[in-house]
């Protein structure tokens, strides 16, 4: 199975570190939170990727060819023009990497990616921002065995507020980051049965999230997987202190890897 991951976006809300690189490319225990996403899926199995690129995609690109590079030891000999590569820790992915332009919506980057698939009839979808200890095993199961068209995990993120509880004049409870009460949301990890590019648009303006997902429910298509664990975005420069502060406290619950 591929999983495809849209990283095209320009991230403006983190504009303290998308001015200069690409959101996915922004780094956590100094990788690119794009490899921790891409670590989470290979521990399930999941080692083929499509990644749609936009936003200075060409960054992308240009980490994977020197993957090797970024992540050993070398020796390189100017003279000879020779380099050897010491404690090679590549990665057992294949990954394909798709120029789909820089303002195209999250359904255009889908539709153009869908033909990178092979015979593949079930996929896997996410963004290129969040991390989560989401058992992505259990959620393919799961989409298999309701035979639906999409299956979309759903989620219930933590308040950004601490909540405060009272009794009369006196604080008698704290919390710093409770669960927020009520409605599940979108967790952006999805299952997918290639049919549902029947829901995608051919224009670059379609965006997933809209007519596609409403679609797909309207027509009984969409199942929630639910996921009560770690779940974290990376929206704002807060979230990314947030993340690195996990990763370097070894407390990093999306590390389910070795």
């Amino acid at each position: 199975m591929k999983a495809i991951i849209l990283a095209g976006g320009f991230g403006t809300r983190l504009a303290e570190e998308t001015s200069v690189r690409p959101k996915p490319m922004v780094e956590i225990g100094g990788k690119p939170i794009l490899w921790h996403i891409m670590k989470i899926y290979a521990h399930h199995g999941v080692t083929e990727f499509i990644v749609c690129l936009g936003y200075k995609g060409y960054m992308i690109k240009e980490y994977f060819f020197n993957y090797a590079l970024h992540m050993s030891d070398v020796t390189i000999d100017l003279r000879r023009g020779t380099t050897d590569v010491h404690r090679n820790a590549c990665e057992d992915w294949k990954i394909s990497l798709i120029d789909t332009g820089a303002e195209t919506m999250t359904g255009g980057r889908l539709r153009q990616a869908m033909q990178y698939l092979g015979d593949d009839e079930d996929f896997c979808l996410t963004y290129g921002d969040g991390v989560s200890d989401l058992n992505i095993g259990a959620a393919i199961d799961f989409h298999r065995s309701h035979g639906r068209k999409a299956t979309v995990t759903a989620v219930r993120p933590a308040s950004r507020y601490g909540q405060l509880d009272f009794d009369g004049d006196r604080v008698t409870a704290f919390a710093e980051k409770p669960v927020e009460e009520g409605g599940w949301i979108n967790g952006g990890f999805f299952v997918l049965n290639r049919n549902i590019g029947n829901y995608l648009s051919n224009s670059d303006s379609c965006v997933w999230e809209r007519e596609p997902l409403e679609g797909l429910a309207a027509d009984g298509e969409l199942s929630p997987f639910f996921h009560d664990g770690f779940w974290q975005p990376m929206d704002t420069l807060r979230d990314r202190q947030m993340l690195e502060g996990m990763w370097e406290r070894h407390e990093a619950p999306w590390k389910t890897w070795q």
